[in-house]
């Protein structure tokens, strides 16, 4: 935990040092301390800062929801990109987009959780039906659906809007570069009180993962414990995509690496995602940086190469296939 925590801080350290115009440590540390105007200063305290904090943020949200969503589903394919909640958010912001004309995430933002708790319920709805209930194959097969139908309306509306998709482009792929210093102290407080109540259900979901029969019998209040966790999961979802677009695998992958470290006990495996989740989504930002400079990658399509053989090797482990 003390390594994991150190690689955190390090990560935060070269986020704000790393970039298209490296800066040295004295640097960074003149843009607090003594303050003059000049590029470093204006770089720190205006761009790499608010982009770090967002980051930070955004990784914590997307690890916490999807260590959530696969406890309360005992799916071990579930994550905000997986079972369509990122897609419907984004299909939300896109909506505010062109519609009200909102830009930033200030504005659009109870878009975000609208969408996502509307793609919550819609695809563990259809997940549900027929025999079985909601298993995990249906689950990700409802989730694969809605991302495609929030796709397609998603980019129907952007092809007809030329501002509307000068404003999406960038954004859609997953990007923390259009983060500003209000924007990530509007969504911090949502991102907080969603960590809460993924903390509240983590003594529930051990008891749900050994089925929700004998989770009752323990005084496990089923109910009570998804209708908590699904509000937890929109407010991190949400508050995710509004900052930094529709970044994917983080929220499948970080949990798998948590349990590595924390085993089942969800209570470890959430403070090990809280830690991994930013640490890996600030790392691959940094890469993204780097990789193509002067010009940069975006990080959520460093995410989706680096995690797409990952969600491979979930598919074909007949040791994840229950949680």
């Amino acid at each position: 935990m003390i390594v994991a925590g150190a690689a955190l801080a390090g990560a935060c350290v070269a986020s704000i040092l790393i970039g298209s115009h490296p800066l040295t440590l004295d640097q960074a540390i003149a843009a607090f301390t003594d303050f003059r105007g000049t590029d470093s200063d204006r770089i720190v305290r205006y761009i790499r800062l608010p982009r770090t904090i967002a980051g930070l943020l955004a990784g914590v949200a997307l690890a916490l929801a999807g260590t959530v969503m696969q406890g309360l589903t005992r799916n071990p394919l579930a994550g905000p990109g997986l079972l369509g909640i990122n897609a419907g958010a984004s299909l939300a912001i896109v909506l505010a987009m062109g519609v009200l004309g909102l830009t930033a995430p200030t504005g659009f933002i109870w878009f975000a959780f609208l969408g996502a708790a509307v793609a919550a319920a819609f695809v563990y709805v259809l997940g549900s039906l027929g025999f079985g209930g909601a298993t995990p194959v249906k689950l990700a097969l409802a989730g694969a659906a809605f991302t495609a139908l929030c796709g397609s309306i998603t980019t129907a509306i952007t092809l007809l809007d030329r501002t509307t998709f000068d404003n999406f482009r960038f954004w859609v792929v997953g990007s923390l570069t259009r983060a500003d210093v209000e924007s990530v102290w509007r969504v911090a407080p949502f991102v907080a009180v969603g960590a809460v109540l993924a903390v509240a259900v983590a003594r529930p979901l051990n008891a749900i993962a050994i089925g929700d029969d004998l989770a009752r019998t323990l005084g496990t209040r089923l109910v009570a414990v998804r209708a908590t966790g699904a509000a937890g999961v929109v407010l991190l979802a949400g508050s995710a995509v509004a900052i930094a677009g529709p970044v994917a695998f983080v929220g499948l992958v970080v949990p798998h690496i948590a349990r590595a470290f924390a085993g089942h006990d969800y209570r470890g495996v959430l403070v090990w995602s809280a830690i991994l989740g930013p640490t890996l989504l600030l790392l691959a930002d940094i890469l993204g940086r780097v990789l193509a400079q002067p010009q940069e990658i975006q990080v959520g399509i460093i995410t989706a190469f680096a995690g797409s053989p990952f969600l491979l090797y979930l598919v074909r482990n007949r040791k994840v296939a229950t949680l």
